[in-house]
């Protein structure tokens, strides 16, 4: 188990949580936002392909452009009069094509709502260049992601640095010695998953060795790589990190959201259960528990480290009911879906759930997110802290 945090917080409130950022190039015009999605499949990263999101997250960018729009700040779509009620016609295409159509259309800031890698157009391309001292970026650095999506190379970081709560986990690679690495697990249940994944995909307990056996042979057939978890038995709860902005140059934690309603001990994938029926915001008497603040704590340490210059979502669960929690899985791109389109009213995330407890709508929550836009020039010149 990696070493504890220091002193668990007094109070929730944002204002007294983070750490001060490095110096950042911020946007002082008003923007025009064109909206990015995933229409670019990820490359095979370590001998793993992290799997595509059907529709690319036109779903989402329909929800945040719309929203933005509704706000009043200006959008530009390929579409020139998108219908609110599709998803089609609010985005560019993540290509190198679709990003310089998005700033040919007048888009001072792209929002980069799909899946980032160090080979990506908005890292790579030549073409950008020229265009780069009038851009900003709304999402995290290409480098950025493409370490730290990687959930075993991430954990085994946080444990080596010490200071991060995080379970027991194992990486399988080669199933010929499938038999004796099952026969090593002493404790049932416990979790399989990949170590590029997607919401839930392919994300199981396992109650026996052979029903592991069996998971561990149908990851390894989509992966070289995978990962085995000890399963945390408690309370489950996420928790998104906002990254620095002008007006709190720090990361900051949002409210935890808890989760409930589990299948099979596995929070379901937002796309068959909508968020809204299974979390809520946890209140300001649940707070009282130190267990929360010093896993925010934790949570604005990774983001901090990382550097962060997006929201991140971080899911934490409890070893067993009351327990401390630890950080199981952290996520680069949280789902940013949102009520405001016609049919849309369910379709909260889990991080605009923890805005409305803050008293933020939708809009506010996009609204702030852009605020911390950067710089291509930042954006491009990431370097990782490992």
């Amino acid at each position: 188990m990696a070493g504890r945090c220091g002193t668990p917080l007094r109070s929730w409130s944002p204002q007294r949580l983070g750490h001060i950022a490095g110096p950042r190039l911020y946007s002082s015009q008003s923007p025009t936002v064109a909206v990015l999605f995933q229409d670019i499949d990820p490359p095979v990263i370590n001998g793993v392909r992290k799997p595509r999101k059907p529709g690319g997250y036109q779903d989402s960018g329909a929800d945040i452009a719309y929203t933005l729009q509704s706000k009043g700040i200006k959008v530009t779509t390929p579409d020139p009069s998108p219908q609110a009620s599709k998803h089609e016609g609010w985005c560019f295409p993540d290509t190198e094509e679709g990003i310089i159509s998005a700033i040919k259309n007048g888009a001072t800031h792209l929002w980069a709502n799909t899946i980032l890698f160090e080979s990506h157009p908005l890292q790579q391309s030549d073409k950008l260049t020229p265009y780069a001292p009038d851009i900003y970026i709304v999402g995290q650095p290409p480098g950025l992601v493409e370490n730290c999506d990687d959930k075993a190379f991430l954990n085994d970081k946080l444990r080596s640095l010490g200071g991060y709560t995080l379970p027991k986990s194992w990486l399988v690679s080669d199933s010929g010695n499938l038999d004796e690495f099952v026969g090593s697990i002493q404790s049932f249940p416990i979790v399989g998953k990949p170590v590029r994944g997607r919401g839930s995909h392919g994300v199981q307990l396992c109650h026996s060795p052979v029903q592991l056996k069996q998971h561990i042979e149908a990851l390894l057939s989509e992966s070289p790589v995978i990962m085995v978890e000890e399963y945390l038995a408690g309370e489950e709860a996420t928790i998104t990190v906002m990254p620095p902005s002008p007006e709190r140059p720090e990361h900051w934690s949002m409210l935890p959201v808890t989760r409930f309603n589990h299948a099979d001990g596995i929070a379901p994938y937002n796309g068959s259960v909508a968020v809204t029926a299974n979390s809520r915001a946890v209140t300001n008497e649940e707070m009282n528990d130190p267990a929360y603040g010093k896993i925010m704590e934790e949570c604005q340490g990774v983001a901090k480290l990382i550097g962060a210059t997006a929201p991140i979502r971080i899911d934490v669960r409890r070893f067993r009911q009351g327990s401390e929690f630890a950080l199981f899985d952290i996520n680069m791109k949280p789902n940013m879906t949102g009520p405001g389109r016609p049919g849309r009213e369910d379709q909260a995330s889990l991080t605009a759930m923890a805005a409305f407890a803050m008293g933020w709508d939708y809009g506010t929550l996009l609204q702030q997110i852009l605020a911390g836009a950067q710089h291509l020039s930042v954006f491009r010149d990431y370097r990782s802290p490992f």
